[in-house]
């Protein structure tokens, strides 16, 4: 790497929302890097077996018990697969669902939930284990080309397991229930596909490129995905007003701007991919929501960076380590991620959530929240739904 690009990557650290306690791979902190196979597996491994014991404790469900296993990580694959890994780990019965994700992005965590929801609907009395995690040890990028950089910047390290269960007698001690399911891709657009796409530069090194288009391709696939999630969770008074907007705008009765919902009307926490800071400025902007609607995320960003498909997860265990989280409140998590899609589910809250032992905030949430008023604007990329 040429001194201009470690310049970069610094400048771009810093306005991207990324604090200074996150955590990246023990292979990049090593000269040369090691990019082996040998140490991606030990990162994955560590991550993702760290996840799933903390949640086999906290649940105390057997693992013979658990009938379905989804596994999503974008860029590590293996052979033989994730799914694998964690059934030889923990002898999971031989008659296991099981399905590997990989390549389908910071999206992968909702969508893997989804998909868990849909085969619960078929495997009665049945748990689902969804694990999400990114590896990054064999992808850092070693060269100039600032857009492949940039996921050098981004990206850290960091999973989440989560159990489902479609088992009548566990909706007492259930923390939550999924209500709804959104899925939106716009891969068809060539922009958006190409927006966030694995390749290699002019001299042969690997990496993520990132390119301007990103803002717009997210701006796309949230609309769309708000569009399919409008009729199932606003109330008639919101659609009712987004209709007499429409229709003006269409007969061009009036000068008016499109008519943004109030979704704050219909939920009580709002947690979206973390990304980065310019993206959640522009839903910050764009939804009309306030600084306390925005505290799990960026906090979760500052903290921990942006581990992909398990941000959302974190940004969870951020409000349920404030006790912010009570008995009815709706929550919604919306991600988004190469392809391009968007994911969001909603969720009811069964009980009041207290802090618990094992959360990653644990140790440190009467920190939080902390000031992050002194990180400027990045002009890298340009948001607006």
């Amino acid at each position: 790497m040429s001194k201009e690009t470690i310049e970069f990557m610094r400048w771009a650290i810093h306005r991207l929302g990324l604090g200074e306690s996150t955590y990246v791979p023990e292979a990049f902190l090593k000269d040369p890097p090691n990019l082996s196979m040998e140490e991606a597996r030990r990162e994955s491994e560590m991550v993702i077996f760290g996840a799933v014991d903390e949640l086999l404790v906290k649940t105390k469900v057997k693992c013979d018990d658990i009938g379905i296993l989804v596994v999503n990580c974008s860029l590590f694959h293996v052979t033989p697969s994730l799914s694998s890994v964690i059934i030889n780990k923990y002898k999971f019965r031989n008659n296991i669902v099981n399905y590997n994700l990989s390549g389908m992005g910071c999206s992968a965590g909702l969508l893997a939930i989804g998909l868990a929801k849909q085969l619960l609907q078929v495997h009665h009395n049945s748990y689902a284990l969804v694990v999400s995690t990114e590896t990054l040890a064999p992808y850092i990028y070693m060269g100039n080309d600032g857009s492949k950089s940039l996921a050098n910047c981004i990206f850290r390290v960091g999973g989440a397991a989560i159990l489902l269960s479609n088992q009548p007698s566990d909706s007492r001690s259930s923390k939550y229930e999924l209500i709804h399911a959104v899925h939106s891709y716009t891969a068809s657009s060539d922009s958006s596909y190409n927006c966030i796409i694995q390749e290699e530069d002019e001299e042969g090194r690997g990496g993520i490129t990132i390119t301007k288009d990103l803002s717009i391709a997210a701006v796309d696939a949230i609309k769309s995905n708000l569009i399919s999630l409008e009729p199932l969770v606003l109330p008639f008074s919101e659609r009712a007003r987004y209709l007499l907007h429409y229709i003006m705008r269409r007969l061009h009765v009036a000068n008016i701007k499109p008519y943004v919902p109030n979704f704050k009307r219909t939920f009580d926490h709002f947690l979206p991919h973390v990304g980065t800071k310019p993206l959640l400025d522009g839903l910050q902007k764009n939804l009309g929501l306030s600084e306390d609607d925005m505290e799990p995320s960026r906090m979760t960003l500052d903290r921990f960076g942006n581990t992909s498909s398990s941000s959302v997860w974190y940004e969870l265990a951020y409000a349920e380590a404030k006790r912010k989280i009570k008995k009815g409140d709706r929550v919604w998590q919306i991600a988004f991620g190469s392809g391009f899609k968007c994911t969001s589910l909603i969720w009811h809250a069964m009980r009041a959530v207290d802090r618990e032992e094992m959360n990653p905030w644990s140790d440190e949430i009467d920190g939080f929240p902390v000031d992050l008023t002194n990180i400027p604007s990045a002009t890298y990329f340009k948001s607006s739904i």
